[in-house]
């Protein structure tokens, strides 16, 4: 897929991060969530993304951070409006992707009737893999995908459990908003969600295709 800029660096300038939520039955259980009927998402800033070598940064504001493991898939060219059939065309390849959550903020959120931004949208929220070329994943709906804390195994699913498939997740986001070139959408993520803490070391991998590792580090307030 030609591309006018370098996709194999997709989060220097793609511009949108569509999160997919609750696209795993045990996970949406996990958390009470009611299973939904059609795909629920959200959007993170650009400015969420980290890169291995840097850390993922708790906000000051949260005391229970979660992560969520998840496999990413980056959009080669403008969508907007396409069909399931033609949606894996724009699909110009993945990565794997963790949705850092403030889940303590969420529940706020949620109880007043609050958006998600101060629980998903924060500065580190989005930690990336490097990109892998679509002809490298064949089927993106036969993967598993795993998490570990300190060395210990904390989430491990299979992508063929996604409650909505990628070329239906595309094919609906893009009728609401257009999809460009570089756009990330994460497609929600197993059970086995948990908290991490100062200092801990995150290692998640797409199995027998890439891992990458993450310290997590608090934010200090600055005023």
């Amino acid at each position: 897929m030609a591309s006018s800029k370098p996709l194999a660096r997709f989060w220097e300038w793609g511009r949108n991060i569509i999160c997919v939520g609750r696209n795993y039955a045990e996970h949406a259980k996990e958390l009470k969530n009611a299973l939904p009927t059609e795909p629920l998402f959200f959007l993170k800033p650009s400015s969420a993304y980290v890169r291995e070598g840097d850390p993922i940064i708790k906000p000051y504001y949260c005391s229970n951070l979660h992560h969520e493991v998840e496999l990413g898939v980056v959009i080669g060219k403008k969508a907007h409006a396409v069909s399931q059939t033609a949606a894996m065309d724009y699909v110009a390849g993945y990565a794997l992707c963790l949705d850092m959550t403030a889940r303590d903020t969420q529940a706020e959120c949620k109880k007043k009737g609050l958006p998600w931004t101060l629980a998903k949208g924060f500065n580190t929220s989005c930690p990336v893999s490097d990109f892998v070329p679509k002809e490298k994943i064949p089927d993106p709906h036969k993967l598993q995908i795993w998490l570990k804390v300190n060395g210990e195994l904390r989430q491990e699913g299979e992508t063929s459990s996604m409650i909505f498939s990628i070329p239906y997740i595309i094919s609906y986001i893009s009728e609401i908003i257009t999809l460009e070139e570089g756009d990330l959408i994460l497609t929600g993520s197993p059970k086995g969600v948990s908290a991490v803490q100062e200092h801990d070391e995150i290692h998640a991998g797409i199995k027998g295709i890439i891992s990458m590792q993450f310290k997590v580090a608090q934010q200090s307030r600055q005023f």
